[in-house]
This record gives structure tokens, C-alpha cells and sequence, in this order.
């Protein structure tokens, strides 16, 4: 009977080994699959895969039934292992010379790492690595017996599980019955420019997935044309200087001021001037045909910019500052600009953004300083300013003139030094162009220390 017992002990040992392993499989195999490979897997109509679905969808209370089978199992093991193995070893301690109660303490510290050294190896370590590896084939594995053992429990899952979200909400976090499988887009980003480097993705495509995932992150205020390059007209023109100024600018739509851009009556198209006849386009007022213009504030995220844009019949949305001053205006050419990079059409002018050339970059000044780094590989310390222009106006402290060169703080520190991301080198700027007390051209340029050097004794 005691040989008997012994024997069934170790079958049980084993049996509760292998589910522990059970519960542990499922734990890790639902926690490491995907949310779309999932759906993808279920729609294939395979039972197993619907019940992968269906325990993936209530991920908390699975994972709260995996870990009261884990906390079950794991204690009647020991509660069956240790005193078996106990029985078994102390004969052997007994032979080798310990006494009576000797042997009695050596077989329970022995049986007992022993038996938690089985049940962690072969009922948590190999059942985890496995399910990490294979999730899904996993998964399709221990659903079912899984979910039947949460359903026959669910009274007490339930039990626990509120409990431990009640302990949650009171430090100020909301539980989540799914996990969250989406990538954030800076993990997406990170992905696109690993694969643009080994080869896997063409570079253009990069460059297009990568403005799409940054898009939302920029403002109203980023995406805009600023007031400076508006071409308006005055609301008592007509339908006939509306048609010359699109003929001179190659723009087709003009917001319609009284008196200047921070009272915009609303926007009108070239296309509108076709409407009306010949005879009556120096007669008919621009306020008269002109359409009201949505107004957006500058931190208004891409996004919802994108949103109001194509809302208006006209594409465009007026952006104002925190004053309510006329910031600039946001066209769907803007938006899409943002995303595909410069779009030309035989209207626009031939003078790019950014030209290289044979010393350096030459950039416009209304050039954003994310653009800059992205273009010409300086990257500009945080500071008041949004764009070259901006940053050179600041490291003078002055209205510049054509030929003034300023030296630009380091990467990262904000510090004008001799020490940059070029081995000891740095960067200099030189006013080309001046459009009135706007900065309109920089010449963007990488020196060496030497250069640095010279620069710093002659400008004291």
C-alpha cells in the first residue's frame, strides 16, 4: 500500500507539473501574440482560432485564471512532492552514516529544492520559452482547456480580479481588459529607418512613411505658409484684379482682407471668376463672392488640421496665434507638402527650399529647424524660434544684413564652441538674401576647428 501510494504520488507530482506548464503556456503565449495576427488567424473560420480569439479578448480575466491555476498547482505539488521524495531520500541519508533526525532534516531541504527546482524547470521555464517562441501554435494549444478552466473558476477569477482592479484604480490607473498591441509611432519610425538602411524598404518610401508618422505630432503653426508669403486682396478689388494677381503670383485662391490679414473676411478662388461674365468681372466686388474661411489655432495638432482643411470646400483654414493675430494660412498643398515632401507645379517658383552647394546648404530662412536637420544634418539646439531664419536672428540679436555670418550653437548643447558633431568642427551661417527685415536665403555651412577657430578671433 505505502509503494502504492509512493507511486501515485509521483504520477500526481507530474500531472500537476504538467499544469502548472498548461497555465503557464497560455499565460505567455496570449501575452506575446499580436492583436492583428490573432484577428488574421480567426477569420481563417478554425475553432482552435476563435478560441485563441476569444481568450485573447478577455486577456485580464485569462491571465488572472492562469495565475490562480499556476498558484494551485504549484501548491499541491509541494504539498504532494516534498514528503514523498522526503520518504524516499532519507533511507538514502540514513545509509551514509546521518542519524535519525539528521536524515529527517537532509531529505526535507533536499526534497524540497528538488521538487521546486522540477516544478520551476519543466513547470515554468521550458513551458515560457517555448511559448514566447511559438505564441500562436501555442495558444491554439492551451485555449481551450484554459478557457474551461476560467469558466468553471469564473466565480472566484471574478472575485480576485475586482479586487485587484479596485487596488489599481485607487493609484489612479485604469485596468485593461486587452493588451495593447499597436506600435506608438516613434517605435514605427524606428522600424522604417532600420529597414531604410538595411535595404528592405526603398528610401523615398521612407521618407513618406516616416513624414506620415511624424505628421500628427506637428502644429498648425508648422504646417502653415506664414503671413510674410500671403498674397490677399483688398476687399473692395474686383473679380479682374482677382484674375491678375493669379496670373502674376500663380496662386489660385487669396484670402480677402479690410485692410490687413488679421481682419480676413474669407477666401476667394480663381475659379470663381469664371462664373461671371466677361463684362461684369470690373464691376463685381471680391467681398461679394468671397467665402468664409475656417480659423484654426497655431497648436492645433496635424490631425485635426488635416480634418478641417478638407471640411472647407476652399481647402484652406485660416491659423491665428494666441493674441488672435494672423499667424499664416494652411492649404491642403501644405498638408501634403509636409507628407511627400516639395511639390512643384510650372506656377511656382524655380528657387528651391534647400540647395546644395558646393561649400554647404542653401536654405531658405522660413526653412522649420526640424527640416534643417533633416536636409542638412544640423540639428539645432531647442530655443525661441521656429526656423532658420529665426535662429540666425537670435545668435545676432539684430535686424542682419546681406554677408553676416554668425556661428551656430552645437548639436544638443546649445553652446557656441569649437566642439560640434564634426570631430572638433562646426557650423557657420551667412545671410544671403534679405526679403525687407525678413531673412530670405542662409548659406548653411560645416567648418573645421581651424576655421571655428579664425571665426571666433576676428568676431572677438
Amino acid at each position: 500500500m505505502s509503494v502504492l501510494l509512493t507511486v501515485l504520488s509521483l504520477l500526481g507530482f507530474v500531472a500537476l507539473t504538467a499544469g502548472t506548464a498548461l497555465f503557464v503556456a497560455a499565460e505567455f503565449s496570449l501575452t506575446a501574440l499580436e492583436r492583428s495576427t490573432v484577428e488574421a488567424h480567426a477569420r481563417d473560420g478554425d475553432r482552435r482560432a476563435r478560441q485563441v480569439r476569444h481568450a485573447h479578448r478577455s486577456l485580464s480575466f485569462q491571465l488572472s485564471g492562469a495565475q490562480l491555476g499556476i498558484t494551485l498547482t504549484t501548491l499541491v505539488t509541494g504539498y504532494i512532492a516534498e514528503p514523498v521524495l522526503a520518504r524516499l531520500i532519507e533511507p538514502l541519508c540514513t545509509a551514509l552514516g546521518a542519524s535519525a533526525g539528521a536524515a529527517q532534516g537532509i531529505s526535507l531541504v533536499v526534497s524540497l529544492v528538488l521538487a521546486t527546482s522540477l516544478s520551476m524547470v519543466y513547470g515554468e521555464l521550458v513551458p515560457k520559452n517555448i511559448a514566447i517562441t511559438a505564441p500562436l501554435a501555442t495558444a491554439r494549444l492551451t485555449a481551450i482547456p484554459m478557457i474551461t478552466f476560467s469558466t468553471f473558476f469564473a466565480w472566484l477569477i471574478k472575485l480576485l480580479n475586482g479586487t485587484a482592479n479596485w487596488v489599481v484604480r485607487q493609484l489612479g490607473i485604469e485596468p485593461a481588459e486587452e493588451l495593447r498591441s499597436a506600435r506608438s509611432p516613434e517605435e514605427l519610425g524606428s522600424l522604417v529607418r532600420t529597414s531604410a538602411l538595411r535595404g528592405a524598404l526603398d528610401l523615398r518610401t521612407a521618407q513618406v512613411v516616416g513624414r506620415s508618422l511624424e505628421f500628427g505630432e506637428r502644429s498648425a503653426e508648422e504646417l502653415m505658409t506664414p503671413r510674410v508669403k500671403i498674397e490677399s486682396l483688398d476687399q473692395d478689388g474686383t473679380i479682374a484684379d482677382l484674375l491678375a494677381a493669379a496670373s502674376r503670383t500663380g496662386f489660385s485662391r487669396f484670402p480677402v482682407i479690410d485692410g490687413d490679414l488679421d481682419n480676413t473676411l474669407g477666401v476667394v478662388h480663381v475659379k470663381q471668376a469664371f462664373l461671371h461674365p466677361v463684362r461684369d468681372r470690373r464691376h463685381i466686388v471680391l467681398r461679394a463672392i468671397a467665402h468664409p474661411v475656417p480659423i484654426v489655432p497655431a497648436s492645433l495638432d496635424g490631425d485635426a488640421v488635416l480634418e478641417r482643411v478638407r471640411a472647407d470646400g476652399m481647402q484652406v483654414a485660416l491659423v491665428v496665434d494666441e493674441y488672435g493675430g494672423t499667424a499664416g494660412l494652411v492649404t491642403m498643398e501644405d498638408i501634403i507638402e509636409e507628407i511627400l515632401g516639395d511639390v512643384r507645379d510650372e506656377h511656382d517658383e524655380e528657387e528651391l527650399d534647400v540647395r546644395r552647394t558646393s561649400s554647404g546648404w542653401n536654405c531658405s530662412g522660413l526653412l522649420r529647424i526640424d527640416e534643417v536637420a533633416r536636409t542638412t544634418g544640423y540639428d539645432a539646439p531647442e530655443g525661441e524660434y521656429e526656423t532658420l531664419g529665426g535662429l540666425v536672428l537670435t545668435r545676432l540679436g539684430r535686424i542682419p544684413e546681406t554677408g553676416d555670418e554668425v556661428l551656430l550653437p552645437d548639436p544638443g548643447t546649445g553652446q557656441q564652441n569649437s566642439t560640434g558633431s564634426h570631430g572638433g568642427s562646426g557650423w557657420l551661417a551667412r545671410v544671403e538674401r534679405m526679403d525687407g527685415r525678413r531673412i530670405d536665403r542662409v548659406l548653411l555651412q560645416p567648418v573645421d576647428a581651424d576655421t571655428v577657430a579664425e571665426w571666433e578671433l576676428s568676431h572677438g
